[in-house]
Order: C-alpha cells, then sequence, then structure tokens
C-alpha cells in the first residue's frame, strides 16, 4: 500500500527547510514527505496525485506567503483532499488571522513560529492530528477501475472480461457511486466516453476494446515462435488440462482463447463434487490453479486472441486469427466449449447485458441486492447461479418447464436448493416476454398447463439453457453432428463424406477429427459428459494422442 503524504509549503527557504527536517524525522517511516516554496505549485500537482490514487493526510502551510495567503491555500486544497487535517504555521501577528480560520473554514490548528524544541511543540500536535486521520481513513482501491452504467451491454462485457481473467478490479456506477462521479469530473470524462477503464497508474482508456484492455494489464495477444507442436484453441477446463499435460511432457503449446480461461466452468461460484476438494472450490480458483500450473510448465497463453480460421498445408496447421496474424502448429486440440442458447421471446434481445444475462451471476450479482432475481435453466450451472445469487438478492426464482429438477441437476445442488429459504422453483413455466426501456423491469410468466400469463417485477433474469458449440468459425473440413458438435474417431465412420476426407491408412484416434492431426477435447465434442472433470480427462488424453501423432510426421 502507498505511505499516505504530508505536505509543507512555506515560502521561506530556511523555515522550508526547518519543517521539512522535523517531519521527516518523525514521520518518514509511515509518510511520504512533500514540500514546496509555492502554493499554488502544490495545488497544480494536488490533481494528479489524486489520479495516482496517492492520499494526502496533512497539509502545512505558513500563513504570509507572496503568490496566496496560506488559509486560502488550505481551502483550495481541501477541495481536492477534503478529509486531510490542516495546519497553520502562524506568526504572533497572524494568530487573529489563524483564529477566524478555524471557525470559518474548519483549519484543524495552528502553529507559533518557531516552533522549538519539536517533541514538545510540534510532534504532540500532529501525532494527534494524524492519528485522528488515520482512525477515518479507509484506503482507496488501488488496482484498477471500471467507471460506467450498470445497465450497459458494454460495461457487462467488460466486467465480464476482467473478471474471467482474474484481474481484481473496482467496479463505480456513475448512477448510484459519488466516487464513480468524482472519478469521472477528475479524468474529465462525460457520458459518451463511458465505460472507462482507469488504470493504477493514472492512465484512463475511454471505451476500450477488450484487447486494448488486455494489453495494457499485461496479457498476451500475440504469438512469441512461428511453430509449435501444438496450439489449443479454446482454455476451458479441457484446453486447460491439455495445457498442462503437453507443457509438462515438453511439447512446445500454445494455448488460445478469444475472451478468457476458464470457459463456462470458470464463472461457476461453486463447483463441489470435483474429485479432491470436499468443501468445492469456484471456477475462478480451479482456472487460476490451472493457468499457473500451465504456465510454470512453459506454456504460452494467448489471450484475449479469436481464431478466425484453420489451414492444413502438408503436416503443418495455420491457424489466422481476427488481427490478421498467424501462426504455424504441426497438431491442434479443439477445446472452444459451448455457450448458451438465445432465450427467443420478445423484448429480450435488446435487455441483453442490461438486466438479462447469459451466465454471468457471479459478475452481476451484487448489482442486484436485495432485488428479486429469475434464473431459467435446470441444470448444474443455472443451480449453482441460483445458490449464489441467493446471498445477496431478496428472492431468486428457478423457471424450469420441467415439473422438477431431478432429470437435469445433480442431487446435492436440488437439496442445497430446497434447503434455502429465498429460492423458489417455479415448474412447468416459461418466459413469454421481458418488458423494460434502459432495462429489465418486469417478466410476462407462462403457465405450461394453464396457459395463464402473468406480469412479475424482475431486476435481472440470469439464463443458463441448453448448449450451443462455438464451431461456426471452422470452415474446414472437419465433420459435426446436426447441432455442430465435432465429431471424433470410430463415430466419424457413419458419415458419407469421411473417406473423403480421411486419407491415411490408420483410422483415426479417440479424440481425432477427420482431418489428422486435429483433436476435439470437452464439451465442443459430439458425445461428450458435459462434466468439468471428464473435459479436463479428455484434455489429458487428447496429449496423448498428440504424441502418437507427431511420432507419425
Amino acid at each position: 500500500m502507498k505511505s499516505p503524504i504530508i505536505i509543507a509549503v512555506d515560502d521561506d527557504q530556511a523555515v522550508l527547510q526547518a519543517i521539512q527536517r522535523d517531519l521527516r524525522q518523525q514521520y518518514r517511516k509511515n509518510y511520504k514527505i512533500l514540500s514546496s516554496t509555492s502554493a499554488n505549485e502544490v495545488l497544480e500537482t494536488l490533481n494528479e496525485l489524486r489520479r495516482k490514487n496517492e492520499e494526502v493526510a496533512l497539509f502545512l502551510s505558513d500563513q504570509r506567503m507572496p503568490d496566496m495567503l496560506g488559509v486560502d491555500f488550505l481551502i483550495q486544497a481541501r477541495k481536492v483532499y477534503p478529509l486531510a487535517k490542516t495546519v497553520l504555521l502562524t506568526a504572533y501577528s497572524d494568530i487573529e488571522a489563524a483564529i477566524r480560520a478555524i471557525n470559518d473554514v474548519q483549519l484543524d490548528y495552528y502553529l507559533n513560529k518557531p516552533w522549538d524544541p519539536p517533541a514538545e511543540k510540534l510532534y504532540p500536535v500532529l501525532d494527534e492530528l494524524l492519528n485522528d486521520w488515520q482512525s477515518n481513513y479507509r484506503p482507496p482501491f488501488e488496482g484498477l477501475k471500471l467507471v460506467g452504467y450498470q445497465f450497459s451491454p458494454r460495461t457487462h462485457e467488460l466486467k465480464d472480461f476482467l473478471a474471467g481473467n482474474l484481474f481484481p478490479y473496482q467496479w463505480l456506477d456513475m448512477e448510484t457511486n459519488p466516487e464513480a462521479r468524482q472519478l469521472a469530473q477528475l479524468h474529465q470524462l462525460d457520458a459518451k466516453e463511458l465505460p472507462a477503464v482507469v488504470m493504477q497508474d493514472g492512465v484512463v482508456l475511454k471505451q476500450p476494446s477488450m484487447q486494448a484492455v488486455g494489453e495494457k494489464l499485461g496479457l498476451q495477444p500475440r504469438a512469441t515462435q512461428s511453430l509449435y507442436d501444438l496450439a489449443i484453441i479454446g482454455a476451458g477446463p479441457a484446453g486447460l488440462a491439455a495445457a498442462v499435460y503437453a507443457g509438462s511432457e515438453g511439447l512446445r503449446t500454445l494455448l488460445i482463447d478469444k475472451r478468457a480461461p476458464g470457459g463456462q466452468a470458470g464463472t461457476s461460484s461453486r463447483i463441489e463434487n470435483y474429485l479432491g476438494f470436499p468443501a468445492g472450490l469456484s471456477g475462478s480458483e480451479l482456472t487460476r490453479r490451472a493457468i499457473t500450473q500451465a504456465t510454470r510448465f512453459g506454456v504460452e497463453f494467448l489471450a484475449p486472441q479469436e481464431v478466425v480460421a484453420i489451414k492444413p498445408q502438408g503436416q503443418y496447421k495455420h491457424i489466422e486469427f481476427s488481427d490478421g496474424s498467424q501462426v504455424v502448429t504441426r497438431s491442434i486440440v479443439l477445446s472452444t466449449g459451448v455457450s448458451y442458447h438465445k432465450l427467443d421471446c420478445p423484448g429480450l434481445d435488446k435487455l441483453t447485458g442490461a438486466g438479462v444475462y447469459y451466465g454471468a451471476a457471479t459478475t452481476e450479482a451484487y448489482a442486484f441486492k436485495d432485488k428479486p432475481v429469475y434464473v431459467v435453466g435446470g441444470g448444474n450451472s443455472a443451480g449453482q447461479g441460483a445458490m449464489y445469487l441467493s446471498r445477496t438478492a431478496s428472492e431468486v426464482y428457478i423457471i424450469i418447464r420441467r415439473p422438477d429438477l431431478t432429470a437435469t441437476m445433480s442431487q446435492y445442488l436440488i437439496d442445497q436448493i430446497e434447503k434455502t429459504p429465498n429460492i423458489h422453483l417455479l415448474p412447468c413455466t416459461t418466459v413469454s416476454e421481458g418488458l423494460g426501456e434502459s432495462h429489465l423491469e418486469c417478466l410476462v410468466l407462462e403457465d405450461l398447463n394453464t396457459k395463464e400469463q402473468r406480469k412479475v417485477p424482475a431486476s435481472a433474469l440470469f439464463i443458463f439453457i441448453g448448449t450451443k458449440p462455438y464451431t461456426d468459425w471452422i470452415e474446414m473440413n472437419i465433420i459435426k453432428d446436426a447441432k455442430g458438435f465435432i465429431e471424433t474417431g470410430r463415430d466419424l465412420a457413419k458419415y458419407q463424406d469421411y473417406k473423403e476426407f480421411w486419407k491415411l491408412d490408420r483410422d483415426p484416434y479417440l479424440l481425432e477429427t477427420c482431418s489428422a492431426g486435429i483433436f476435439a477435447a470437452g464439451d465442443v465434442r459430439a458425445g461428450a459428459m458435459n462434466r468439468v472433470a471428464s473435459a479436463v480427462g479428455e484434455g489429458a488424453m487428447a496429449v496423448s494422442f498428440v504424441h502418437k501423432y507427431l511420432a507419425e510426421t
């Protein structure tokens, strides 16, 4: 944490040196001591100090200075640092002005010059003032700050990106948080320039792209080598497991993700059925551990970076990115995972990111403290999201088409939901419409048995339904099933065009696609188990087949 600052101002150089010496002797261990002969010069630097998250604990100023009276300086300084303590250095003739300042501008103390010995006349006074300041001081958040509007899709995208990449940040809503407005005024931000990311060093990124934020925070969007043994596309559990095993076994490995590591699992508030963690762990914690493990083994992680095409050329595969760059690799593991299906009913599209969210329960939960929220979906992700939301929301309603959760959700989650008093199940129900102008305000629900509709107040709707694989971008000859999931191994033989694509004498390996050396693992693969543990297993297994393939080429 940065040390608070004590600022001394006196136009008399000899007096300034004396006060600076005494301040440093007593306070330099806990405070930074700054001094100047010019009040105007100090005032010009205060906003810059504020932008850099520096905190001033005390201003000590001479009263009679040529550019400004000390009382006037302290008044101006307190506009920037209203909680700072103020002390006026006075000659005997200035005592009346100092007394008026105590009454008129809440001057904390005045000291007569000279103050020798400081142990009797200076330090006791300043100790008391600084102790009082410390007792009321709350250290400012020193990381990056995101300033914007709660019901802004662009703001939500940045919040999701920062949380997904495990960057601590402070969210400041312009409509409800005075600090957000102060920060916007300090950096001269207007509404059209929001959302804005304020970095710890004071640099402001206005309406930034994820790539711009990622680069500023040290993420690596570009590869450092021209040729890799293995490129893993998608950093969910399957991709992370493949990266750990490939890196540990000495393969030059590149892990690529277009947003953040962890995939859907990374957004889970609590995974309680993962082997070896009897108390459970969050998706973000599992992701953090896996990324640390992979990078320790030398795996190179690119994010945010989007793959737009794969072009095999002989034994090499050329991967093209959305920014026009490319890398070459000898093998590929596709682990791009799945996304939630969109809920197709009137009003929801325009409110997506403004009260309607796909997943994102952990990102947005605290925005809806003490408000009613709805969850659509009956799978484990929906159950985990509902449990997390129940900590802050006044009521959580789970909407499902089925009569109960037994066919779609793990029993441990069903038991937890039944024991949580502010979670309510709405079976045989669907959402018919979302209502609201700038953000979601109400939902229209329909009873599937009676067809009766009713309007209910809703602050937020979190959707966890269906799974759609991230495979639309794949235009090469890779066989997919009717839903877009990638076919692998022996299941390829049932497709008529399989032999048109597969030209090797051997059969495809278990997780290999119809393009030799390109494998699929995790939820994106047809027939996958849709569990974190199975995705991790497939990622590890894919690397064993990569080794076999590389030995052939």
